[in-house]
């Protein structure tokens, strides 16, 4: 069941447009790369579009850290929200649905039905503080089970962003036979010291919570609400620019309330009420182990490096980057359009937003994706 003070998937919740598979290796289990083990991995998964005969017009979308499966339809049963890329995915949009069959999987380690914390284990009991360590590619290694189970030999596509584009970079690095061509947007080969530091804060800001209860807290009543909202609150000042905040917010107060007597300036208000939101839909656990699996995130761990990693790649990749991101610079992603050889200029996205707008800038991203899933692999 659901606790009153979250709004996160738990078994028994009415599962909505989802649909669930069930993956169990049998006397094995999955065994994860930092060691740790699950006996048995639900994936939750929505999909759009018609499979072809042979299979081979699969388009694989991979969501951002706080994301989950619902990336197209209106918000209903099971989802608080309209899809968080719906005006890219359907009918005659950017991922047409008429031509493509989508595929859209909440990431293992998540809270929409996916395996995560708040899973129950073998004994009955959640997870907590149970869980394991997981890294991106794990994560892929169980969107792979899924494609088996879809009988998808291989993707069209592999479109991602943020957290998402890290599981594209792994996909066309670790299994390239599967995957045609793929789009990364707003990330890099592997989290630079400045990400780790972020995502450190606001794991911090999570386990300082006195109700986190060092990750077991599913069965207490509470939950560390107040720890996860400062957490997205540093997190959403990361996601947005300087130049945003200036032009939207100022020094203004919110509504009538004075500064100067506990009151809050509007920009305060902002990271609360974002913070807060997220607090109602999404659970601490989970936003922990996501952003630790962000932080391992390195496609040249165990290859040799960045460059030995990315240098073998002979898929189309399309890189893009957001002009304003802070957080995921452009930097980054000239570096992966550099060392992969078919990855041509990194496709810039024109924004004030910083790194959200991959998420807002729905124009052009679209024309981004929709022009290399036309191309040819």
């Amino acid at each position: 069941m659901t606790s009153a003070s979250s709004g996160y998937w738990r078994e028994g919740d009415e599962p909505g447009r989802r649909h669930f598979a069930t993956f169990e290796r049998a006397g094995e289990g999955f065994t994860l790369e930092g060691g740790g083990h699950l006996d048995q991995v639900t994936v939750a998964y929505e999909t759009w579009g018609e499979l072809n005969a042979d299979g081979s017009n699969a388009v694989l979308v991979l969501h951002a850290l706080t994301g989950d499966s619902h990336a197209a339809g209106p918000a209903g049963p099971g989802h608080g929200a309209v899809g968080w890329w719906d005006e890219i995915i359907g009918p005659a949009k950017a991922i047409d649905t008429d031509r493509y069959f989508v595929v859209c999987p909440n990431v293992l380690g998540g809270c929409q039905g996916s395996t995560g914390p708040s899973s129950r284990a073998s004994d009955g009991r959640p997870y907590g503080s149970r869980f394991p360590v997981i890294t991106i590619r794990d994560q892929v290694a169980v969107e792979v089970e899924l494609a088996d189970h879809l009988n998808i030999a291989r993707w069209s596509g592999v479109v991602g962003g943020s957290m998402g584009g890290m599981r594209a970079l792994e996909w066309v690095v670790g299994y390239p036979e599967r995957v045609q061509r793929v789009v990364v947007l707003a990330v890099g080969a592997a989290g630079t010291a400045d990400q780790i530091a972020l995502c450190s804060l606001q794991v911090r800001a999570i386990e300082a919570d006195p109700h986190f209860a060092g990750g077991d807290y599913y069965e207490t009543g509470d939950s560390p609400r107040v720890g996860l909202s400062i957490a997205r609150g540093i997190g959403q000042f990361s996601y947005r620019t300087w130049t945003e905040f200036e032009t939207r917010f100022g020094r203004d107060a919110q509504d009538d309330e004075t500064v100067l007597d506990r009151g809050r300036y509007a920009i305060e208000s902002y990271l609360s009420h974002h913070g807060d939101k997220l607090a109602d839909r999404f659970d601490a656990n989970s936003y922990i182990v996501l952003s630790q699996a962000m932080n391992h995130h390195d496609v040249g761990r165990g290859r040799g490096g960045v460059v030995a990693a990315l240098k073998n790649v002979r898929q189309r990749v399309v890189v893009a980057g957001v002009s304003s991101d802070r957080l995921y610079p452009r930097e980054l992603q000239e570096e992966l359009a550099r060392l992969i050889a078919r990855a041509g200029r990194v496709a810039l996205i024109s924004s004030p937003a910083g790194h959200d707008g991959f998420l807002i800038e729905s124009d052009q991203v679209g024309a981004i994706v929709a022009a290399a899933l036309a191309t040819v692999a």
